[in-house]
């Protein structure tokens, strides 16, 4: 009997299976406001009556004439491929929003419609950024912006705020920070997570630094901006002058203050290069937003904004009450914000606390996976937000929802055992 070929049987053994997922992806986090979410409805299909304060999602409807425009375009049979940029008519119309609100002139070529202010902001660094380039991100900031720069090749730089200062960025951190290979800043305008809002001469300030480092460009993420709770008038950096506005791209939407999270219409207006590119990018990815959602958000943005005011009340009395009663619960405390629907809540006295059952709160993740077992609350750690140790909740749910969370975070929190001396946030 003759043996085997050495080399024949070798060659018989498969080779091992490709990895099919890539080291980028490997290394990129999952959104935690969305897994969050997701583990609320989890837990919700088991059974459990589980509250999430997870999602900025408002609990309004879709005022009635957007959802008709849609229902008249569906009517029309609106429902072939879309220009990849936007329908005409919906571009013209942001232009208008621009000037109105913001005192912003822009050609309907510099506007670009997304499927969300994400999609947006996922275009401008894939269209933008070359590798090891940096993009500065003040923290706390929101979850998504440092993994969609790390997804297209960036590094991005967190620039930390400080709870004393509420949160502000400052014109000193900012210089910093700011190298030769500086590529972009983002800056979210009110802000998720904390709701702070930047005023005039803040941003001022901080335009002033930016001059003298003419290749950062700015993404302001606008997407709050009819969610402010003073009455002082809107400012975004595009409007310190030409020479800024020139390297802004000012993304903003529809889904938080028109209440049209799942019809995923974002827009953005910026130098002609940068949105050419991204439209771009667009055509080669999903292309343009369905023509239904795009009728809807032209609605919106025409139409009346009648509807804003009770809504913004509703948040505002939710807004008090969530603040009163985080406040008065031991071991937590927050800034009322000044706008958007979230408080950021500073959880630094229960770190090294010991629950129930003999464990340890070791981090602003273990206490809220703590209210998630011991409240049937959902909350985001701070750490998602790059800022420890707080946790975020969402007031766009409704008063009585954000009343019982509340009263149970609370109680859960009683049954902590405190430790002797907690850190400092």
């Amino acid at each position: 009997m003759n043996k085997a070929d050495p080399q024949t049987a070798a060659r018989s053994v498969p080779d091992p299976a490709p990895d099919p997922v890539s080291r980028r992806m490997r290394d990129t986090k999952p959104s935690a406001s969305l897994e969050a979410a997701q583990l609320a409805r989890d837990l919700r299909s088991q059974g459990r009556r589980v509250i999430s304060l997870a999602t900025g999602e408002p609990d309004f409807p879709t005022p009635d004439h957007i959802k008709a425009a849609c229902v008249t375009a569906l009517a029309e049979n609106r429902t072939g491929y879309p220009p990849v940029q936007g329908i005409p008519a919906l571009r013209e119309a942001i232009c208008q929003k621009f000037h109105l609100d913001n005192d912003l002139d822009y050609r309907a070529s510099q506007v670009i419609v997304a499927n969300g202010v994400k999609q947006i902001i996922f275009n401008a660094m894939a269209a933008s950024l070359e590798p090891g380039q940096e993009v500065l991100i003040p923290a706390p900031g929101w979850v998504s912006y440092s993994e969609m720069v790390r997804l297209n090749g960036g590094v991005p730089v967190v620039l930390e705020t400080r709870w004393d200062d509420n949160f502000r960025l400052r014109p000193e951190v900012l210089e910093a920070a700011i190298t030769g290979n500086t590529r972009w800043l983002i800056l979210n305008n009110p802000c998720n997570p904390t709701g702070t809002i930047l005023t005039e001469a803040e941003i001022r300030a901080l335009a002033e630094v930016l001059e003298r480092h003419p290749q950062v460009m700015v993404l302001s993420d606008d997407i709050y901006e009819h969610l402010r709770y003073g009455s002082a008038p809107y400012f975004t950096i595009a409007q310190t002058s030409e020479a800024m506005k020139a390297r802004t791209l000012t993304a903003n939407g529809v889904s938080k203050a028109w209440c049209m999270t799942g019809w995923r219409v974002g827009f953005a207006a910026g130098p002609q290069d940068l949105i050419d590119a991204m439209r771009t990018y667009q055509g080669q990815t999903t292309g343009g937003v369905m023509h239904p959602a795009q009728f809807g958000a032209l609605a919106a943005l025409t139409g009346s904004r009648a509807f804003m005011g009770p809504n913004l009340e509703a948040f505002r009395a939710r807004r008090a009450l969530g603040v009163q009663l985080i406040n008065e619960t031991e071991g937590l405390s927050c800034h009322a914000p000044d706008g958007a629907f979230y408080l950021f809540v500073n959880c630094a006295p229960l770190i090294g606390a010991t629950r129930p059952d003999g464990g340890t709160i070791a981090s602003d993740a273990d206490l809220t996976r703590y209210f998630v077992e011991e409240a049937e609350v959902v909350c985001v750690p701070g750490a998602a937000f790059g800022l420890s140790p707080f946790f975020r909740i969402s007031f766009a749910c409704g008063i009585e929802v954000l009343e019982e969370a509340c009263l149970k975070l609370r109680a859960a929190v009683a049954r902590l055992t405190p430790a002797k001396q907690g850190p400092s946030a």
